[in-house]
């Protein structure tokens, strides 16, 4: 036996002893990903799986745009081909961040209405790749010979649940949230009381006047009985030929034995949960680490004036010349240093204080002792690198779930919010002057902070421990709710109230003819006694 076969024997052996004195025993995890920040949150509890000795195995398509095999290196992927071309992807995705962006001022019913067209072209484009996947006979035969424990899926991409199905294994999703929350409601039947509970794209906080109540409650209506996220008929259709059976997009989906939410109380408002719903927002987060010799000597310029750090995001590449300079003419006036993530022209009225970047280290900028504030688009990642750091925030929401984030930091005295596309060079000012010299913001965002970091369990050992657990249990029936059994009018006793209703009104009919009965009996005998 040559050096190099005993080398990949010891490595081989290691792996089996780790595997036996770890807490769980090693599983085979299947990963349906979704690209862009979805994949950054599902990556960071791959690797710590990985590290845990479990083997992971991530389906790719051809055209995947964050899903580098070059970054993967501990993770195996497994490639399908796919017929829709990367240039026909990155511009729908183009298209439909600045449909959406747009739609955010039209009317309430333009803007749903957008948002349902947008998410429906979104479907077609899911479920061609997952017809595209199910059809792919040799590639699944290698998978069900390689019978893995569990299938660990995005819930805002259909198809982890339908492979899941034909594997005949338990499966389980990771989930921010979607338009409406409609997803988690329809299939995992997590409750959204209307009198307390805020519906996303609402803008709304959990502390409601009446007449906000009035607003809430027809979102909740409208995302309850019009609103689709994906093109259901379809789905249902395309689910029901591949099984051989009637069935639907929402009863597959609730089949999930666990629901990871990417949420927590420091960053959402407190509501109901169920058994197998658990809150693990910040799971990405983690101590800082230096910065490159250049970009630390910049930062370590500003002196006790400190930096800002700005970054609308990677799905954001342009801006107009217009609002560039706006942006560029109040950071010059500050005294602070200021990071910006930029990739277009260089704007005129750029200042000294201010250094463009393609790229920046976000979350090891917002560890460092010298920053300020944190201008943000109010993606779910960075608000939550902002708060595991106490950072406060200048929000410039955008699109999608943006808006919402950017209201609960409002809400709870760590942000200011303006609107990126009419905002003056004043209003940028005066908001990072408020968030940096106000001291309220920063202890706030450092209240939230203490919230974050003080739990019983890190939120990825927790998000690792219950992938674990359902691999050893085979799924985790026992914390399955009745209500996925009950429909609409039993969920919420329609029917029971009838029933009551309908004994109330028989037993009222009951005794009213009775009393009449015996009003007339009596009644007729008196007459009759005086007219003898």
């Amino acid at each position: 036996m040559n050096k190099m076969s005993m080398k990949w024997l010891s490595l081989l052996l290691l792996l089996q002893l780790a595997c036996y004195f770890s807490s769980g025993s090693c599983g085979k995890v299947l990963v349906w990903p979704m690209d862009y920040s979805h994949w950054m949150n599902m990556k960071t509890i791959l690797d710590e799986l990985v590290t845990r000795s479990h083997e992971v195995t991530v389906l790719t398509p051809s055209v995947s745009t964050f899903i580098d095999p070059q970054k993967t290196s501990s993770l195996k992927l497994v490639t399908f081909p796919l017929s829709l071309i990367k240039e026909e992807n990155e511009n729908f995705l183009k298209l439909f961040v600045e449909k959406w962006k747009h739609a955010v001022r039209d009317s309430f019913w333009n803007h749903l209405s957008t948002v349902e067209s947008l998410s429906w072209g979104y479907s077609d484009i899911l479920m061609k790749t997952c017809r595209e996947v199910v059809s792919n006979k040799e590639l699944m035969v290698k998978l069900h010979e390689e019978k893995f424990d569990v299938i660990f899926a995005d819930a805002v991409g259909p198809c982890g649940e339908l492979l899941a199905e034909i594997l005949k294994i338990p499966f389980m999703y990771s989930l921010y949230s979607t338009p409406g929350s409609s997803v988690e409601k329809k299939s995992g039947r997590l409750p959204f009381p209307p009198s307390y509970v805020p519906v996303m794209l609402s803008e709304l906080s959990d502390h409601m006047t009446f007449m906000e109540r009035v607003k809430n409650m027809i979102y909740a209506l409208y995302f309850e009985f019009w609103f689709q996220a994906y093109n259901e008929k379809k789905w249902n259709q395309f689910y029901s030929e591949v099984l051989g059976r009637p069935t639907t997009l929402v009863e597959t989906m609730g089949k999930a034995e666990m629901w990871l939410i990417r949420n927590y109380w420091d960053f959402s408002f407190p509501r109901p949960r169920l058994p197998n719903f658990e809150f693990v927002g910040g799971i990405h987060c983690k101590p800082a680490k230096s910065l490159p010799k250049e970009m630390e000597e910049f930062v370590q310029s500003s002196g006790e004036h400190g930096i800002v750090v700005f970054s609308l995001g990677s799905m954001v590449s342009n801006m107009s010349e217009e609002r560039a300079n706006v942006i560029a003419s109040a950071l010059a006036q500050i005294p602070q240093k200021v990071l910006w993530r930029y990739d277009g022209k260089k704007p005129d009225t750029l200042g000294p204080n201010t250094q463009l970047y393609k790229w920046l280290p976000q979350n090891d900028l917002l560890g460092h002792p010298k920053t300020k504030a944190f201008v943000t688009h109010g993606g779910s990642n960075g608000v939550y690198e902002a708060i595991y750091h106490g950072v406060p925030m200048v929000g410039l929401p955008l699109f999608a779930d943006q808006p919402h984030n950017i209201v609960h930091m409002k809400a709870k005295g760590a942000a200011v919010r303006l609107d990126l596309e009419t905002m003056s060079t004043e209003d940028l000012l005066n908001a990072l002057k408020e968030v940096i010299n106000n001291p309220s913001y920063k202890q706030n965002v450092m209240r939230l902070s203490a919230i974050h970091h003080d739990r019983p369990v890190k939120p990825l050992d927790l998000a690792v421990f219950w992938i674990e657990f359902v691999m050893r249990h085979k799924g985790a029936k026992h914390l399955r709710p009745a209500i996925h059994n009950l429909t609409w009018l039993q969920y919420h006793s329609l029917d029971v109230i009838g029933f009551l209703l309908a004994c109330v009104a028989t037993a009222a009919f009951v005794i009213t003819k009775c009393c009449l009965f015996c009003y007339w009996k009596f009644a007729g005998k008196g007459k009759k006694g005086k007219r003898d």
